[in-house]
């Protein structure tokens, strides 16, 4: 059986580690938020996770950078690898480990030893070499790659490059990559990026250089075993940042739990820029080494400007530090996981960030919320639990409403698609809003108050209170589900239920009727209108 077939095998999830170049911009939120969303949830289903990112200091763009700046390349890649780190803090992002790895004490000891292993394995030897460099890439191009003689993702001419560098033997490893794809040893989601990697591995596979010379590189690197003239390129080393996280080459317990030979699931989330060196040249180093290949290599698209990719050197970026100062941390996190699609490129629009937050965050769930537990308080006295009565036809829709977002969810997220699976919540919200204004239960409110008999009026609370149940149950659900997306907001709901947060920890309780006696509390709107506080605070939206 393929180890990723355990669903409750250990989850090491990472991250791409971005260059440091210059600050970050919303497409590396996207990344961070698409990874802490998956931890959670894995949480949430009862598996061990390890959820982990870092920057990459050692490439040639940084050095330029530093010195186009006039200060050190130590100097930016710290002040820019601690902005970097910031952000996961701003998103709320919670990650078990980073790395820089120009300063984390485990990371040298870790690519020397990788290095030391493909040279005993016989996979490394030195030739001199010319070819053309893009330093966005960090990487050599062929005629192939090439746009009208561009780099397409940078779109600026390449460097001519002739020195002599150390190569792996990529070739050797066509056959036994093509095995792994085409067995599932490796998988690559979505199914069109699994296609493109098998489609360029049987086209065959050209040996790749795996050093710089130390002159072309500033003096900047790691600098390769036994040979002071090369530094280890930028990819060898930046990749190996996911064993250096698990204490690798030293024998320690994350070592052996999330990449030793007991079931485990090793996921890389990228973006689709970097899919080759992920899905390609990383599995082959790694076979080279006699270590396990990762399970899965998951492939986000870019986030667009007008159909144009956003990047640091396209000077087209969105700060989302900004972002999140302007509108908040939950608007930021909805928009990008619910509007930005997990796997296809998709333009970024501030005016659609506030519209989504404002309509489907204030406008579903808040003000559901707000009717619903204001209403129970006027009535202290009502058990909120549930009944005996027969359920109606509204009542079963709403429960069937309920069963089929605990259902679509797990699979939307199991299929990649967090755009869709929030999707689904939104239906479950739709249909608690449709249950509301069926059941009319401030109708009934109103109705007992002026009932003209006891027996009356305890008639139609009972009803109150078997309506109100179920809403609270429905928006009980929606806590459950979203809590991996917007986990802030998951417990400001049970918090205004009357519910514990114990329930946002596992995935069994998004199962309707798993609520038993709801004590609403009072609270504010849970999600105050942007275009509102915009208009207040001056901004223009």
């Amino acid at each position: 059986m393929n180890e990723t077939n355990h669903p409750q095998s250990p989850l090491f999830l990472t991250t791409a580690i971005p260059y440091v170049n210059a600050e970050p911009h919303v497409g590396h939120a996207l990344e961070l938020l698409l990874g802490d969303a998956l931890a959670r949830h894995a949480r949430q289903r009862g598996r061990a996770a390890r959820f982990t990112g870092g920057t990459d200091d050692h490439s040639l763009k940084n050095a330029r950078a530093a010195a186009k700046l006039g200060v050190s390349t130590r100097e930016l890649v710290t002040r820019h690898g601690d902005t970097f780190r910031r952000l996961g803090d701003a998103l709320g992002v919670e990650l078990d480990d980073y790395l820089h790895t120009s300063r984390d004490a485990r990371h040298v000891p870790a690519v020397t030893a990788l290095w030391q292993r493909c040279a005993a394995a016989g996979d490394l030897y030195s030739k001199p070499y010319r070819g053309r460099y893009c330093t966005g890439c960090e990487a050599f191009a062929s005629d192939d790659d090439l746009s009208r003689g561009l780099c397409p993702t940078h779109l600026e001419p390449l460097e001519e490059v002739h020195e002599t560098n150390w190569f792996f033997r990529l070739a050797r490893y066509q056959r036994p990559l093509l095995d792994a794809l085409t067995s599932g040893a490796l998988r690559v989601e979505p199914r069109e990026r699994q296609n493109e990697v098998e489609s360029f591995v049987r086209g065959g596979l050209v040996d790749f250089s795996v050093s710089r010379s130390r002159a072309r590189a500033r003096d900047w690197g790691i600098g390769v075993p036994g040979d002071p003239s090369q530094v280890i390129y930028v990819w060898f080393d930046a990749l190996t940042n996911y064993l250096s996280l698990l204490g690798f080459p030293e024998p320690t317990p994350e070592l052996a739990r999330y990449w030793g030979q007991a079931p485990a699931e090793r996921q890389h989330l990228i973006g689709k820029d970097v899919l080759r060196f992920h899905a390609v040249y990383w599995p082959a180093i790694l076979l080279s080494a006699g270590l396990p290949l990762p399970s899965v290599v998951k492939v986000h698209g870019y986030v667009t400007s007008e159909g144009q990719k956003i990047g640091k050197s396209l000077g087209n970026t969105v700060d989302p530090f900004a972002l999140v100062a302007r509108f908040g941390q939950e608007a930021v996190r909805f928009y990008c996981l619910r509007h930005l699609h997990s796997t296809r490129d998709s333009d970024f629009r501030v005016e659609r960030l506030v519209e989504a937050h404002d309509s489907e965050l204030a406008g579903k769930l808040g003000n559901l919320l707000q009717r619903v537990t204001t209403l129970a308080l006027r009535h202290p006295s009502l058990a909120l639990r549930p009944d005996s009565a027969a359920p109606s036809d509204a009542d079963r829709a709403l429960e069937d409403a309920a069963h089929r977002a605990a259902h679509d969810v797990p699979k939307a997220i199991d299929d990649f698609a967090l755009h869709q699976a929030l999707a689904s919540v939104l239906e479950l919200l739709g249909a608690a809003n449709r249950y509301a204004d069926s059941q009319e239960p401030w109708t009934l409110s109103r109705r007992a108050k002026t009932a003209r008999t006891p027996e009356a009026a305890a008639d139609l609370l009972a009803q109150l209170a078997h309506v109100l149940w179920r809403l609270c149950e429905g928006l009980r659900v929606t806590a459950v589900l979203l809590a991996p997306f917007l986990p802030a907001a998951a417990r400001r709901i049970v918090d205004r239920l009357g519910v514990p947060e114990a329930h946002l920890r596992e995935l069994r309780f998004a199962r309707f009727g798993a609520g038993e006696h709801f004590r609403p509390e009072p609270g504010p709107a849970l999600f105050p209108r942007i275009a509102e506080r915009a208009l207040d605070r001056g901004f223009v939206v």
